[in-house]
């Protein structure tokens, strides 16, 4: 199926690049955050597994089922990302997010109200399928509502609040537990109030998002595209108190391109590289995460020294995001990506070296800060800007769905190297991850900083 070009313009791109910052872009981000926010069945899988796990015994120590907790509901976030993508690219932005929210929603609720172990892994299938594909439409969607010049800062600003989600979740699960009530009804509790939070979120974007007009443009809608862009446009004046600046850049073409494009000529560099990036991504960042307090207890330091420990370098999570969207936009996204790879490798070397507590609490604090200022750019940035209109979701979920198929697979390699070399040398894999990653970013990378989303689209 060949690629299509409209006809005529109505000259989207060049209109939203063009907008001042304004309330409607502050809004825009807010109601994208919260909802990001609130989305958390993943971020309660823990707290929720430790209480099937040790106190109602639905699941067991060794049991095929407790292997399968993490795994079920990887596998329903890669086939979400994958196939969500795609939809998302059919059906538009809204409606997109609204379809996964909702199905994210009945699956939080469904686990909620589970009778048993095996009803509720059918719903931590759903939950991660709809979060896998809420996740890729809410990060790659909103590039294209605001501008080329600072899109990176805005998307950085959407990473760092919805990155509070697992200290803001587990928060309440430890509030929850205060209470006193039951702990057959604490775990459900913890699926019903993001549920609730979620219904929140669905209204606002029901309410206050309006469509992507770059994608109705894309679609050939021109009439609704220039509706909703007037109607934009008349808002920022209002509220600015000031006319708009003319439009001073000619229409560009935007083009509708099939699935397919994706695995043929620049798209198809786009896609390797893009996949990498979130490998990289997920393989670094989930093995720190589970393998920290081996690595702690490996040097003889007892479970709450290494809880302290492992809480205190997490710290390093808001703060390397924080620390990205201030610079997002000031470094090219190639040059930041090698930059970042980098500095994981290196740190990385360091922080397995270390054997005294306090330097190990320092060069843990730093490779946190640079593994999520790493997943800022990667998941909420690079990753997301990087694809035509017609192919932005599909790309991105694709990438995505390679992030999570590494998941799956790289804990058995890690498992092997940790059985040979010791929790040391898993962050010897973890370097080599970052340099074999940096090397194909700096080569074969996309520069997309400051672009507008129609000059990035243009693959021809």
């Amino acid at each position: 199926m060949a690629s299509k070009t409209n006809s005529k313009s109505v000259n989207i791109g060049a209109r939203l690049d063009r907008l001042p910052n304004s309330g409607w872009h502050i809004k825009m981000w807010l109601v994208s955050a919260f909802a990001l926010l609130v989305c958390w069945s993943n971020g309660i899988g823990g707290a929720v597994q430790n209480i099937l796990l040790n106190e109602l015994h639905w699941l067991e120590e060794g049991s095929a089922l407790l292997a399968m907790w993490g795994t079920t509901y990887t596998a329903g976030q890669l086939f979400g990302a994958l196939v969500g993508g795609p939809i998302g690219d059919k059906i538009g932005r809204k409606k997109s997010i609204l379809l996964y929210e909702i199905i994210h929603i009945i699956a939080m609720i469904g686990g909620a109200v589970s009778p048993n172990v095996t009803v509720l892994y059918v719903f931590r299938l759903v939950q991660g399928f709809g979060l896998g594909a809420l996740l890729v439409v809410l990060f790659a969607g909103f590039t294209e509502y605001v501008p080329g010049r600072n899109r990176g800062v805005w998307s950085s600003r959407n990473s760092f609040i919805g990155n509070w989600a697992h200290p803001v979740c587990n928060g309440i699960a430890f509030v929850i537990a205060l209470t006193g009530i039951s702990y057959n009804m604490n775990w459900r509790f913890q699926y019903m109030i993001p549920s609730i939070l979620s219904i929140v979120a669905s209204v606002l974007i029901a309410k206050k998002f309006p469509e992507s007009p770059r994608w109705l443009e894309a679609q050939g809608r021109l009439d609704e595209a220039d509706e909703i862009m007037t109607r934009i446009e008349k808002e920022i004046e209002a509220s600015t108190g000031k006319p708009l600046p003319a439009v001073t850049e000619a229409p560009k073409e935007v083009k509708q391109l099939p699935y397919s494009a994706l695995f043929r000529g620049k798209l198809l560099k786009r896609t390797i590289v893009g996949s990498l990036v979130l490998i990289g991504m997920n393989t670094i960042q989930y093995t720190l995460m589970n393998w920290m307090p081996s690595l702690l207890r490996s040097l003889g330091y007892d479970t709450s020294q290494s809880q302290f420990m492992t809480m205190f370098g997490l710290f390093g999570a808001p703060f390397g995001i924080f620390i990205a969207s201030l610079i997002m936009d000031k470094i090219p996204r190639r040059v930041m990506g090698v930059i970042l790879l980098a500095g994981m490798a290196v740190l990385g070397i360091i922080t397995g070296q270390q054997t005294e507590m306090t330097p190990l609490i320092v060069s843990t604090f730093c490779l946190n800060t640079i593994i999520y200022m790493y997943v800022c750019y990667a998941s909420a940035v690079y990753v997301p800007e990087m694809w035509p209109t017609s192919a932005k979701l599909s790309g991105s979920g694709f990438c995505n769905a390679m992030g999570r198929v590494s998941n799956i697979f790289f804990p058995f390699l890690v498992t092997s190297v940790a059985s040979s070399m010791g929790s040391g040398g898993v962050f010897v894999l973890i370097t080599i991850v970052a340099v074999i990653i940096a090397v194909c970013v700096f080569i074969f990378g996309v520069e997309t900083r400051g672009e507008s989303v129609e000059d990035i689209g243009n693959v021809e």
